[in-house]
């Protein structure tokens, strides 16, 4: 991989034949443990948790008070959802898909997170059978501001 232009194509291919080879099992071996912070009675939460471990990550959940996390992680207050999570460094604030996550591990920005603000229809976690799904942006936030790192239309890359 060179850092300055992110994964070669050809490792990314072989990532792809590694998890089809392996399975999601294999990689989570890999994958760092993602630590949710969430309100004891949030559903959807529950959801992405269950999102997030379907797509190979180790999952912690510990339920409790979630604002003062938000606060002392740095989480800007419009970019507030309804749980908090932490992962390899970086933190990992509302229904953010796992592609998402996966990607931000790979590729190593700077910033603090990534946020999915409010609770898009369609987003891992917010679906509703019926309802069209939402597109919406996944955020990179920090202290150099923000940018928009990948755009969802459910849990679709657009």
């Amino acid at each position: 991989m060179n850092e300055t232009t992110g994964p070669t194509r050809r490792a990314l291919v072989l990532g792809l034949a590694a998890s089809v080879a392996f399975g999601r099992h294999a990689l989570a071996q890999d994958l760092p443990t993602v630590a949710v912070t969430k309100d004891p009675t949030c559903g959807c939460c529950e959801k992405w948790v269950a999102h997030l471990r379907e797509n190979g990550f180790t999952v912690t959940v510990t339920e409790g008070p979630v604002n003062p996390l938000k606060v002392r992680l740095g989480v800007p207050r419009d970019l507030a959802s309804c749980h908090t999570a932490q992962v390899g460094g970086y933190v990992v604030e509302g229904h953010v898909p796992a592609g998402a996550i996966k990607r931000l591990l790979v590729e190593k920005p700077e910033g603090t997170g990534l946020a999915v603000p409010g609770m898009p229809a369609g987003s891992p976690g917010m679906e509703v059978e019926g309802m069209e799904p939402d597109t919406y942006d996944v955020v990179l936030f920090g202290p150099s501001g923000r940018s928009v790192f990948a755009r969802y239309r459910g849990g679709a890359v657009t």
